[in-house]
């Protein structure tokens, strides 16, 4: 319905190239209104093109030049054309990067007026896991679906803030509130829920479990599906993340690469354009010594945007300048690095350490550059080395003296 109003709508405004409709629709009915047409690309046009893998920026400018689509070829897939409406096979979490804690006496309240600094964008093969995926992406404090603190809980549920979702896993993971009660203090679609109900139930199932030795392949290899972390279900059976990554890799559980192709592999497709997944039996890619991996930043924030973006990308052009192969791992969908042809093989994934040593494992990769991505890979380039990862530049020795601001005095 959503989608026949639009193209009514740009072709009786006559919209030549790219444009996104925001509606507002009745959440228990088909009732709707129009918020905006914006006949131009914006910050939501760069996470639709890389969400679906559709180059929409390149497609408008083609267009506007006065070519059709059918005319076209998609550069994302190489084999078809752009006259391609994508279709997706993978789910997609965009989750906003809101910095509200960092000034005093702000209100908290998300409504219509532009808040945010920046956002992530999560892929997995069901809620679930790109869910949790995208949480970790927010901010690497949180291991995933959780809870948090409120003084009324009942009140963070109803009203939208910057939390709330926080308050929403403490009152089905903590305080044993239904669905039907979460539902009516949040309004939140009880599709939502019950995707959460199936983290929380896990996460319930591990903390019973209670011991490393007590966990099953079942157990991880189910967890791991939901997108549970290494270190999320550590902390569910009290062991620690490196056991937990021994056990799980003894137990012969590791993500499957996939690609995004647009066309829900109902079409052959020659892309670069890659994530991780536990719900998958194949990879889609062949692997060999690949070369070399650099880290991205992450989420905007503030105190660090776009400077890391060009630090990033003048690394990846420097090595494949100098003949090397090039894997960027990053997953901030308003970047030049998550573009498709800027390396050889482009992974949306988390910046973790299990993710990136997952990926360094399977790629076959010669060495990791991690100074050029700001904080996240500084924070994981020591564990990196010491599970046998080739850091390039400075020593993560050095870079964890250096960045010791309690024990150490540096002169």
């Amino acid at each position: 319905m959503l989608r026949s109003a639009a193209i009514k709508i740009i072709r009786h405004l006559g919209v030549v190239g790219e444009c996104n409709v925001q509606y507002a629709l009745q959440p228990d009915g088909l009732d709707y209104r129009v918020i905006e047409v914006n006949a131009r690309l914006s910050r939501s046009s760069a996470l639709a093109s890389k969400a679906t893998g559709y180059p929409l920026a390149y497609t408008a400018a083609k267009i506007g030049l006065g070519y059709t689509l059918p005319e076209l070829p998609n550069p994302v897939t190489k084999t078809t054309s752009a006259n391609f409406e994508p279709s997706l096979d993978y789910m997609v979490t965009k989750i906003p990067r809101w910095d509200l804690a960092k000034f005093q006496h702000v209100k908290r309240d998300i409504g219509s007026s532009m808040k945010s600094v920046g956002e992530v964008m999560a892929i997995g093969r069901n809620f679930e896991e790109s869910f949790q995926k995208a949480i970790r992406q927010v901010d690497p404090s949180f291991v995933g679906f959780q809870g948090g603190e409120f003084e009324n809980l009942d009140e963070a549920l109803a009203n939208p803030t910057d939390r709330r979702w926080l308050a929403v896993g403490q009152a089905l993971m903590h305080e044993g509130y239904s669905v039907e009660k979460v539902h009516e203090l949040s309004k939140i679609d009880k599709w939502f829920l019950y995707k959460l109900m199936n983290i929380v139930e896990m996460q319930k199932e591990l903390e019973s479990i209670g011991s490393l030795n007590g966990v099953t392949q079942d157990a991880m290899s189910r967890a791991k599906k939901l997108g549970f972390s290494d270190k999320q279900i550590a902390i569910a059976v009290n062991a620690n993340e490196l056991d937990i990554r021994a056990t799980r890799k003894s137990f012969g559980i590791t993500p499957f690469v996939k690609k995004i192709d647009t066309l829900a592999a109902e079409f052959p497709a020659d892309t670069n354009y890659l994530y991780t997944t536990y719900n998958a039996s194949t990879h889609d890619i062949e692997f060999d010594d690949f070369g070399t991996m650099v880290l991205g930043s992450g989420v905007y924030r503030i105190g660090s945007s776009v400077e890391f973006d060009w630090c990033a990308v003048s690394t990846a052009r420097a090595l494949r300048d100098a003949g090397k192969k090039t894997i960027m791992i990053n997953y901030n969908p308003e970047t030049v690095s998550t573009d498709f042809d800027e390396v050889d093989r482009l992974y949306f994934e988390e910046l973790s350490f299990e993710r990136v040593m997952d990926i360094y494992e399977l790629e076959h990769a010669q060495d990791v550059v991690v100074s050029v991505g700001g904080q996240l890979p500084q924070n994981i380039a020591l564990k990196l080395q010491q599970a046998g990862a080739k850091i390039l530049g400075t020593n993560p020795e050095d870079i964890d003296k250096a960045e010791d601001r309690h024990n150490r005095t540096i002169c």
